[in-house]
């Protein structure tokens, strides 16, 4: 389909042939793109690009967990920074408007748009500006702030702190063992996305449209994730979840109880999770929290991992 005004061309790529085409934007997902196509993950039906003549002023793309899925995040969504801002804005918004409308059901729910950002992306200018710009095209379309998140890594040669001498671990039991303890930990959690779910949902579902949508997905051993118990008596205490997505090693989820916070188990529970990972010789270890989770990020640090990006998450309600 194409749909033209002036001199501007809007359509979705013809096939993977013109992923070079979509790339004469950058992003720092650019790299995962042409793997993304041969999974299935994303398809050239959902990657838009707002042309004139063969020059890309703006492109979109969202993406999905696997194969066959819906389209769950808009991932991508850039314009040409050498354009005047109101002509960037105005082409923008009408690629961003016309690529939904064909991508998007009209009775589904609009994908999130996630951003990553740099760390210092409000105090360098020429960051600041491109960051502005896409989250105020956005934002005209009517999606407004959930929330912004560190992104964060754990490097090898980093020391690992030693074993708890506090907490054992084993692998969970089963999925209604792992979910039961999630519900607990998601009344109360000062995860924003979370918070969202909870509007609609009760904890339990919200547990279980975690562990569906995400923990089915991953394909390392699930004797990684560790249930963390007092070693006098066994009760347990909270889990990590460590794994390995389609792209990185990463922490996936962490919990306390709250029957067992402030009592410092975060680090406890953190260091096993970090260790599964690290005995793995893997390259590196991904990780986030939302900004505003001051206690977890504090863990973080203090168990090695640096910010390396930040991310900034908008929804439309």
């Amino acid at each position: 389909m194409q749909n033209s005004a002036s001199d501007i061309t809007l359509r979705p790529l013809a096939g993977p042939e013109e992923l070079g085409l979509f790339q004469q934007l950058s992003y720092v997902l650019d790299h995962e793109l042409q793997d993304d196509l041969a999974t299935g993950r994303r398809i050239p039906a959902w990657m838009w690009v707002a042309l004139r003549d063969d020059r890309v002023l703006a492109r979109i793309a969202w993406w999905a967990p696997k194969d066959g899925d819906a389209p769950q995040s808009l991932d991508f969504f850039d314009v040409d920074d050498a354009l005047p801002a109101a002509e960037r804005h105005e082409i923008g918004l009408r690629l961003l408007e016309t690529a939904t409308a064909e991508v998007v059901p009209a009775d589904a729910e609009r994908p999130e748009y996630g951003r990553f950002v740099p760390g210092n992306w409000r105090e360098d200018p020429a960051a600041h500006e491109v960051v502005e710009t896409r989250l105020n095209i956005v934002a005209a379309s009517g999606a407004t702030p959930l929330v912004e998140r560190l992104r964060l890594e754990w490097r090898p040669g980093t020391p690992l702190p030693a074993a708890s001498t506090r907490l054992t671990f084993r692998p969970a039991t089963d999925r209604e063992e792992l979910i039961s303890l999630m519900t607990l930990v998601v009344e109360g959690s000062l995860d924003e996305h979370t918070r969202e779910e909870l509007l609609t949902m009760t904890p339990r579902e919200s547990a279980e449209l975690m562990y569906e949508e995400e923990f089915e997905s991953f394909r390392t051993p699930r004797e990684w994730w560790r249930i963390a118990e007092l070693k006098d008596g066994g009760e347990p205490v909270g889990f990590v979840i460590p794994a390995r997505n389609s792209y990185n090693p990463i922490i996936a989820y962490i919990g306390v109880l709250p029957a067992h916070r402030g009592h410092g188990y975060i680090d406890d529970i953190l260091s096993e999770g970090t260790r599964v990972l690290a005995e793995q010789d893997v390259p590196r270890i991904r990780a986030s929290t939302d900004l505003p989770n001051v206690p977890m990020a504090n863990a973080f640090a203090r168990a090695g991992y640096v910010v390396f990006e930040r991310a900034i998450n908008m929804i439309w309600k």
